[in-house]
């Protein structure tokens, strides 16, 4: 699987890729930013949100260990897992915002495969490549 980031004429879209097929998810500018930045590993001179909060879960030696990403009633959801010592603690998340913080800790973007059939779109043969 991979993440890009998208400006297309509607707004900026988030795109988990799985093989030949890509969900796309929108998104704010500003979280497509954050990711966008993040994926690039680029530190901005103040840290945004995710940022911040990245760095907090690390002060208190917590990390994303997986986000879930599903599908309600035409909305992305993300539950956002955070392992405390060697407890885990799921969290209901904004898609983009687990997103965010998964790319950040290095942690898998999961999404069930009736998703992906359901919403993926096909990616041209050049596209679909993994990153």
């Amino acid at each position: 699987q991979s993440v890009e980031v998208i400006f297309s004429q509607v707004g900026p879209v988030v795109l988990l890729k799985f093989r030949n097929k890509a969900v796309p998810v929108f998104v704010d500018s500003l979280v497509a930013g954050s990711i966008q930045g993040a994926l690039a590993g680029q530190k901005p001179p103040r840290p945004l949100s995710h940022d911040l909060m990245h760095t907090i879960l690390e002060s208190l030696d917590a990390k994303v260990s997986q986000v879930v990403i599903t599908h309600k009633e035409g909305i992305y959801y993300g539950a956002l897992t955070i392992v405390v010592g060697k407890t885990p603690k799921v969290f209901d998340s904004r898609s983009s915002d687990a997103i965010a913080l998964a790319i950040r800790f290095k942690a898998p973007i999961l999404v069930p495969q009736s998703l992906v059939d359901s919403f993926g779109v096909d990616l041209p043969e050049a596209r679909g490549k993994q990153l």
